[in-house]
């Protein structure tokens, strides 16, 4: 049997995690009151804010505007913060932001460099931009081809610089984000890692089939989940308007019943916390549904899964 056709077989073979009732039982949970609920991380003992600060918000804005976004992030319970070089210059304006409230936050950030020398550079660069000694989680960044699966953990990878920069103090836990089931789960069958980063949407979970096999794999691993897209609604519609949400590739939930919604489902999953879209005014929405985000309800699953069926997903899995 081929690589690609035993992982996609194992995927399938993974029992699916059920909606109903919420299995949250591997998650420590903290609620605050008037404020952002908090969760553990796997087996970390980090308790992160289920809504997690996208570094991206602060791409190409002014030095004060930045410092206004994370002074509103923080006093609002948001401890989780995650960046990447990908994101234009972020790193830059984060990281003079967030170093009066460092020693308080959790910061993950990620590279998509797939050699070890190249990792290591970033991991340099990405220091000095966020002015900081190390990082509480660094990841492997979109991952999405097997080859680079490979490269990864092949002589002279990346996988390399991120266990010596642990040995070194520069990076506390190991974790990587991808956009295909595939590259998930070979991930996660070459190494225990401490977190994934996965899309967990209520559109390509129910329309694309996407998201809950590799849920199932990293909570059999004990391993802490990080949702990407909660607050997505699809691919933007041929010829749409986007100049409204520059920074969004993808066409977002905008209204606060639509955000409440989106975190809501993605919360109802043994998911550590959410990261939030790019866009400013829609992180200034999110937090107006901070305290807000409760489990679905019985009653609300059909519902959500009628509307998740009749979307169009960012991302599927075809069996």
């Amino acid at each position: 049997m081929k690589r690609r056709d035993f992982i996609k077989t194992t995927a399938l073979t993974v029992p699916l995690i059920g909606l109903f009732p919420p299995d949250l039982s591997a998650i420590t949970r903290r609620s605050v009151k008037g404020g952002i609920e908090k969760r553990s991380l796997g087996k970390t003992g980090e308790m992160l804010s289920v809504i997690g600060f996208g570094g991206i918000v602060v791409k190409n804005t002014t030095t004060e505007e930045a410092a206004g976004l994370v002074k509103l992030a923080i006093g609002s319970g948001i401890n989780y913060f995650d960046v990447a070089p990908s994101y234009g210059n972020a790193e830059m304006m984060l990281g003079p932001a967030l170093e009066p409230y460092r020693k308080d936050v959790f910061l993950a950030c990620k590279t998509q460099k797939r050699t070890k020398s190249e990792a290591r550079t970033e991991l340099e660069q990405s220091l000095k931009n966020l002015r900081t000694d190390h990082f509480d989680l660094y990841q492997f960044h979109a991952l999405t081809a097997l080859k680079d699966v490979d490269t990864i953990f092949g002589p002279g990878g990346a996988m390399e610089t991120f266990l010596e920069a642990r040995k070194e103090g520069k990076i506390r836990f190991i974790g990587f984000s991808a956009h295909s089931v595939e590259a998930a789960m070979a991930m996660m069958d070459r190494f225990d890692f401490d977190t994934i980063l996965f899309p967990v949407n209520f559109i390509t979970w129910h329309a694309g089939n996407f998201g809950p096999q590799v849920l199932a794999r990293a909570q059999e691993k004990g391993m802490g989940i990080l949702a990407l897209k909660a607050m997505a609604k699809g691919p933007w519609p041929k010829d749409a308007d986007r100049s409204g949400y520059p920074k969004c590739w993808y066409e977002p939930l905008v209204t606060p019943e639509e955000i409440r919604m989106g975190f809501r489902f993605t919360l109802s999953h043994p998911v550590t916390a959410a990261v939030t879209s790019g866009d400013e005014n829609l992180f200034r929405t999110a937090l107006t549904i901070k305290d807000k985000i409760s489990p679905l309800k019985k009653k609300e699953v059909s519902i959500i899964k009628g509307k998740g069926k009749s979307g169009i997903p960012l991302f599927s899995f075809q069996t």
